[in-house]
C-alpha cells in the first residue's frame, strides 16, 4: 500500500473483518485484501472446504456447538500465517476466547451496519442458517440486539453506508486502520 513520499506500507498483523451477516465481510475484506496486497481468507470457507459439506449441513449434522469449535480451530491457524486479511462468521466474535485470540494475534475490525441495510442485502437468500425462521427479519433484529454490544469490543469500527461502494469501504477500512500502532510496517 502506498504511503506518504513514496514509502510503502506492509501489513504486519492480520486484520479480522467481525460483523453480521450481509455486513459486507467478504465483498469489502475481497477489496480490502486487494488494496493491502496480501491474501483475503474466509474462516467459514476454510471449514466448509475442510468438512466438504455448507455451514448450513455442518449445523444440521454436528450442531452449532460443533461448528464453532472448527471455527476457533480455523481462525487460530489464519492469525498464525502471513498477514492477511479475514473474514469470519458473524457468531466468530461471540465468543471471548476467540475476542482474546484475535486481540492477541491482528485486529478485529467492526463491519457496523443498522437493520435495514442488512436485511436489504440478506432477504430472500436460504443460505443463512440462523435466518431459517418463521420471521427472518425479526430474527436477523434479535441476532442485532444480542451481538451489537460484542462487536463493539473490536479494536476498530467502520460503519457501513448505504450506496458506498466495496472500493470506498475498503478505504473507509483503511483510514481507520492507519492509526493502529504496530499494524504497518515502513518500507522504503
Amino acid at each position: 500500500m502506498e504511503g506518504e513520499q513514496g514509502t510503502t506500507q506492509r501489513l504486519r498483523k492480520t486484520v479480522v473483518l467481525v460483523g453480521m451477516m450481509g455486513a459486507g465481510k467478504t465483498a469489502v475484506g475481497t477489496a480490502l485484501a486487494r488494496a493491502l496486497a496480501v491474501p483475503f481468507q474466509d474462516s467459514d470457507e476454510e471449514i466448509v472446504r475442510a468438512a466438504q459439506m455448507s455451514v448450513a449441513e455442518i449445523f444440521e449434522r454436528d450442531g452449532e456447538p460443533f461448528f464453532r469449535a472448527r471455527e476457533s480451530e480455523v481462525i487460530e491457524r489464519l492469525l498464525t500465517g502471513h498477514p492477511s486479511v479475514v473474514s469470519t462468521g458473524g457468531g466468530a466474535f461471540m465468543s471471548e476466547a476467540n475476542r482474546e485470540m484475535i486481540a492477541r494475534l491482528g485486529v478485529s475490525c467492526w463491519l457496523k451496519a443498522d437493520l435495514e441495510l442488512l436485511w436489504s442485502r440478506v432477504k430472500g437468500k436460504n443460505t443463512r442458517p440462523l435466518l431459517r425462521t418463521a420471521d427472518p427479519r425479526a430474527t436477523l433484529a434479535g441476532l442485532i440486539e444480542k451481538r451489537y454490544p460484542v462487536y463493539g469490543l473490536a479494536q476498530v469500527t467502520v460503519t457501513a453506508e448505504p450506496g458506498l461502494s466495496i472500493e470506498a469501504m475498503a478505504q473507509k477500512v483503511i483510514a481507520a486502520l492507519k492509526p493502529r500502532p504496530g499494524l504497518f510496517a515502513e518500507e522504503a
